[in-house]
């Protein structure tokens, strides 16, 4: 409008208007019409052609009753404007509604001189379809507030329009600045021949003009009646060929526009694949796409941002999680995290699906494993966050070397440390259960907090593990339950080919059925996964993929899988104990280089661990039962008559009790064990793994010496050659241990 500031001529108005003006003289008879009304008639002809006809020809006049056009015209002239909405026909035969207006023109002097009738097409029927456009907008609308998925919405909505409310229907969305093809739905099943229309995931250029383009450069729905009224450019030959084919008789284009963003552009066509009394889009019809555009939009953008926050979260939290197996010896291991769907729950909305679910692999001392899978109560961010402090917190203890039960503990009082502050706060709730896996004894010891137990499948069999102290679930104490047993360690030995299959219990809890409303009980989504995992590959990984799918239906909470099988060979390993004799390392040393040779290390490699075997041994033979060991300790608490003299030798004078006549005789009576340390070798895939045992409660720490002292070097020259190295407190004292990396090339 800006080149038409100056002056706008008024020929420019009536021939681009898209609306017919038609002007007739006091007799009737056309004396000027614009082209809008030619292409509204879709006369053959210019709308030059209408100049000398009675308006009672053109069909813009009512003809249903007798002396209705005449009456009309008599109106206007009488200086009384007219208006109404009536049928008609245009001039190949097919049925018209429009709208007119016409007014009385006047001459400079004022006289009425003639008529001037504005047409425009409006809406068919439009009362009785006011009900089923009103169904079909609830519809819409309830479609679009029962979920967060993107593309099952728009597929969902596309399926909804056709065929009801058009026969072809195209929803396209920017992808930052390319528009992708996001769904689509046909009439009747037809489908467009292959290269011609984008298909769904496919990008999609359309050129100016195009009905799309404008609704999406002008930002306003566009509505094209009658296709065949004028050209519009297609996006390839082929595209154009595919319309004719369909025969697309009318055009709808709405933008999806949404807080001030444009996200697409949702289109609709009639073609001549269904029978419809009037294959033809009108004003009205625009009205009704316009408002379902607003509602898509508004949804697309609501289901934008929760994916982009879910994915934030799906990330954060698998970023918490481990996405490789270590390498480990003797122990196959495979996993699975599935979160659940968006959740719509009572009061809050949907929500995200993350949850607290976790798993972890911890690779421990010689070789040893630690396995851990446990369920935060809740969902949300919160519960993720606490997983992964949860997760941090337990490998922290776990590399600290503390047994299952201790882990326990720790973790039980660390999560009641995190109860919110004031009000009240409860601490949350956490299932878990922990094990330690030794491959080369094949012993397996683990504390239970609550969580389910274990399955264990061997040989044709599944049958859940016997764990007999389930244990609480970690923070109930925080919710004053002070009386509760405390944690306990069970020690089992794992068959060889053993598995066991651990989840948490997104895995078996109110899975929907698949066969109707409800639910399935917790005890028939167990026996679905025994049945899955009796049919399935004695793989950890075969497991695992019986395990995820062995309950149908979407899940309500997310869920997690551990599986891990014991080897079906046994692992290379030797073990022998000798008195703690400074004459002992030299045996020591011989009988690992026999070891050794025999497991064809590279003689390079026999020197190293030889070396680093002396200054562990040594460091045993020199600190083994320095002090009295844990088990030499005995009290011997005994009832005695009051002595009249001396005390006898190992009472203390102060533990008599002269008022109650008796004396407790408290004896400390150090008991020491023969000196004795034990070696074990052991041999991975890539490891040896070096384990010295003395009952020395004391644990090695590495320090400096100084010039002038004459030990002291030991551990340092273990730390500086050995790949790692660390001590831990056993049940009889503590074991130094050291690995080194295992030349494969020499078998």
């Amino acid at each position: 409008m800006a080149r038409w500031s100056e002056s706008l001529p008024a020929e420019t108005v009536l021939s681009q208007a898209e609306i017919g003006v038609i002007v007739a003289d006091r007799a009737g008879n056309v004396v000027f019409s614009n082209e809008y009304v030619s292409r509204l008639l879709r006369l053959n002809g210019s709308a030059a052609a209408l100049v000398g006809q009675p308006l009672s020809a053109l069909g813009l006049l009512p003809d249903g009753e007798t002396g209705r056009a005449e009456e009309v015209t008599r109106q206007v002239l009488s200086g009384l404007a007219w208006e109404d909405t009536f049928g008609g026909h245009r001039g190949d035969g097919s049925f018209l509604f429009v709208r007119e207006l016409a007014v009385p023109l006047r001459d400079p002097s004022g006289e009425i001189d003639g008529i001037v009738m504005l047409v425009t097409e409006a809406g068919r029927r439009d009362t009785q379809r006011e009900p089923d456009r009103l169904r079909l907008l609830e519809r819409i609308g309830q479609r679009l507030a029962g979920s967060l998925e993107l593309d099952n919405t728009l597929r969902e909505v596309a399926q909804i329009l056709v065929p009801r409310f058009g026969d072809h229907c195209f929803i396209d969305l920017f992808s930052g600045d390319k528009l992708i093809r996001r769904a689509q739905a046909h009439a009747g099943g037809w489908e467009p021949p292959d290269g011609t229309w984008a298909r769904v995931g496919e990008a999609i250029s359309y050129p100016p003009g195009h009905f799309v383009q404008q609704a999406i450069s002008r930002l306003e729905t566009i509505v094209i009646p009658d296709l065949q009224a004028g050209f519009y450019p297609a996006p390839s030959e082929q595209s154009m060929s595919a319309a004719d084919q369909a025969g697309l008789t009318s055009i709808l284009a709405a933008p999806l526009y949404a807080r001030g963003e444009l996200l697409g552009c949702i289109s609709l066509a009639l073609s001549r694949l269904t029978d419809r009394p009037d294959p033809h889009y009108d004003l009205s019809d625009g009205d009704l796409i316009g408002a379902i555009a607003s509602r898509v939009a508004v949804a697309i953008d609501n289901a934008m941002l929760f994916e982009a926050e879910r994915r934030t979260a799906l990330a954060f939290q698998q970023s918490l999680l481990p996405h490789s197996v270590p390498e480990l010896d003797g122990l196959e291991v495979a996993f699975r995290y599935v979160p659940a769907k968006p959740l719509a729950t009572q009061g809050q909305g949907i929500q995200t699906q993350v949850g607290g679910d976790w798993y972890d692999i911890i690779p421990l001392a010689a070789g040893r494993v630690g396995l851990v899978i446990g369920d935060v109560e809740g969902r949300g961010a919160r519960a993720a966050a606490t997983m992964g402090q949860l997760r941090a917190a337990l490998r922290a203890y776990a590399q600290d070397e503390k047994s299952p039960a201790d882990i326990m503990r720790k973790l039980d009082e660390w999560v009641r440390s995190t109860a919110p502050v004031g009000a009240g706060g409860d601490p949350p709730t956490v299932s878990c259960i922990y094990l330690i896996y030794d491959a080369w004894s094949r012993e397996l010891t683990f504390a239970n907090a609550g969580h389910a137990a274990p399955l264990l499948a061997l040989d044709g069999t599944v049958r859940p593990l016997e764990v007999r102290h389930k244990g609480v679930l970690l923070g109930v104490r925080g919710r004053g339950i002070r009386g509760l047993p405390t944690y306990r360690e069970q020690t089992v030995t794992l068959p060889r080919g053993a598995a066991l299959v651990l989840y948490t219990d997104g895995l078996t809890d109110r899975r929907n059925r698949a066969d109707g409303d409800g639910h399935y009980t917790e005890a028939e989504a167990v026996a679905m996964l025994r049945d899955a995992l009796l049919e399935a590959p004695a793989s950890a990984d075969a497991l695992a993929v019986a395990a995820e799918n062995a309950v149908p239906g979407d899940i309500d909470d997310d869920m997690a899988i551990l599986v891990f099988r014991s080897s079906p060979n046994d692992l290379a390993s030797f073990e022998r104990s000798f008195p703690a004799e400074p004459i002992m390392v030299s045996e020591a040393r011989r009988l690992a280089t026999a070891t050794f040779k025999a497991w064809n290390m590279h003689p390079d490699q026999v020197d190293l661990a030889l070396l680093l075997v002396s200054e562990v041994v040594t460091n045993a033979v020199l600190h083994a039962s320095v002090t009295p060991s844990p088990a030499g300790r005995r009290f011997d608490l005994e009832l005695d008559p009051l002595p009249t003299d001396a005390p006898p030798p190992g009472v203390s004078v102060g533990a008599l009790t002269p008022a109650s006549g008796l004396a407790l005789g408290a004896h400390y009576a150090p008991v020491y064990r023969p000196r004795e340390f034990t070696l074990r070798l052991r041999r991975g895939a890539d490891t040896v793994w070096v384990e010295v045992f003395d009952p020395d409660l004391r644990l090695p720490r590495l320090r400096t010496a100084r010039a002038t002292d004459e030990g002291g070097r030991g551990l340092y020259l273990v730390e500086q050659l050995a790949t790692r190295w660390g001590s831990r407190p056993t049940a009889d004292g503590k074991a130094v241990w050291f690995e080194i990396p295992l030349d494969n090339k020499n078998g």
